[in-house]
């Protein structure tokens, strides 16, 4: 490099120059234990000169006031997160799901925390952000956020400094744990009891072969076929909005002698399989006649959500006793508990259902009152006759009569 293309300011703190085959000058310093450079974007010196002084004090001031990090921020963690976690994990989790990660780093977590250094990130900063994000929602819409939506946050919080535990940007991870509360209560999810199932499906029932308007008799016909299609298999409402005619096969199950459905399912758990009770084979040969499909149509076009929302307002069904709200989901839920209920092998479910034992136990069986054995509970220990003797004593008052 030419000598007359470089230039000493500030005392030998700044430096101006040139790169080879380059107009343009560049400007230099050494601050806060790092060379920082940037381009002035100008060809006259003058001009150049003038640029790298006003951006050398203002950086110089910044570093004064401790506002230049000698270390990575969060928001650069955070945007490399996104980067390798949308590559990554690209074709084996839910696009909405990883939209989520970008959402909350973007409304909530960057704002917050953008600017600071990443090992300012402490505990205490952890707890200043939920009180942060409390008072905030409480101002703007009178209410806190739910308890999930800030434990998702926090997760999301969590995935990103992992990132830069992994590309040694941070030490150690902070205590993600949350002070002065104790763990949250495990309900039940919201399903259809029996009685409330019976009632349900016979109004979708009536709903069909009387709707409202003629118009409107496919959409009841369908979603009637579905309750039922549901409540008998056990998927997942994406799974079943998944499920095409050539994925459904009607057979004779040898181990039980009854006509059900093999079903191949795509869903959240990649390629699964399923079994269904003999009472979805009726709905499934309905939904063949009326809609007369190609292998490749699927089952369920529409998701009739407005119609089934209407049908359980109108039965008083929308929630169960504990304010819980039910959806289509709640139809998955209701096979889970009425299966337990009939004694049903509580890990052949979990295959069925394609998800796991724990999750089984944790949300559904733990509120099955048929899941308790009284002749396993109450157990009465067999006593020898001096034992017998001495417990009859027991219960006589002082006069020796019988209390």
């Amino acid at each position: 490099m030419a000598e007359s293309a470089k230039h000493t300011l500030m005392g030998g703190k700044l430096h101006v120059y040139k790169r080879e085959n380059s107009d343009v000058w560049q400007c230099s310093t050494y601050l806060g234990g790092k060379n920082r450079r940037i381009s002035t974007k100008e060809t006259s010196l003058a001009k150049a000169k003038d640029f790298a002084e006003d951006w050398y004090l203002e950086l110089f001031g910044k570093h004064r006031r401790g506002e230049i990090k000698d270390e990575k921020t969060f928001k650069h963690a955070a945007d490399q997160f996104l980067r390798e976690y949308e590559i990554i994990t690209e074709g084996h989790r839910n696009k909405e799901y990883v939209k989520g990660h970008s959402r909350r780093l973007k409304a909530h977590l960057i704002p917050f925390f953008g600017e600071m250094g990443l090992s300012e990130i402490t505990a205490g900063q952890l707890q200043e952000y939920r009180i942060h994000r409390l008072e905030k929602s409480t101002e703007r819409w009178g209410r806190p956020p739910a308890r999930n939506t800030i434990h998702q946050e926090i997760v999301t919080l969590r995935q990103t400094l992992k990132v830069a535990l992994r590309h040694n940007w941070l030490d150690h991870l902070p205590d993600f744990s949350e002070p002065y509360r104790s763990s949250g209560k495990i309900s039940h999810r919201a399903w259809f009891s029996p009685e409330e199932y019976k009632t349900l499906y016979e109004a979708t029932r009536a709903r069909a072969k009387s709707p409202l308007r003629k118009r409107y008799k496919w959409e009841s016909e369908q979603l009637h076929d579905y309750v039922l299609f549901m409540a008998n298999t056990g998927l997942r409402p994406d799974e079943a909005m998944r499920l095409e005619y050539r994925d459904v096969v009607i057979v004779d199950d040898v181990a039980t002698g009854e006509t059900i459905l093999e079903i191949s399912v795509r869903g959240k758990r990649g390629v699964g399989y399923c079994k269904s009770m003999p009472g979805a084979v009726k709905p499934f040969e309905r939904l063949v006649k009326r809609n007369n499909p190609q292998k490749t149509d699927v089952l369920f076009p529409k998701t009739h959500r407005q119609l089934f929302n209407t049908i359980l307002d109108e039965l008083s069904l929308k929630f169960d006793r504990e304010g819980n709200r039910r959806t289509a989901y709640s139809l998955r839920h209701t096979y889970i508990c009425m299966r337990l209920m009939e004694g049903a092998d509580i890990y052949q479910i979990a295959k069925n259902c394609r998800t796991s034992v724990e999750m089984i136990e944790k949300y559904y069986a733990s509120h099955i009152k048929n899941m308790l054995d009284a002749s396993a509970i109450n157990v009465r220990r067999s006593k020898t006759g001096k034992q017998a003797e001495k417990d009859f004593q027991s219960i006589l008052d002082e006069d020796g009569q019988s209390i």
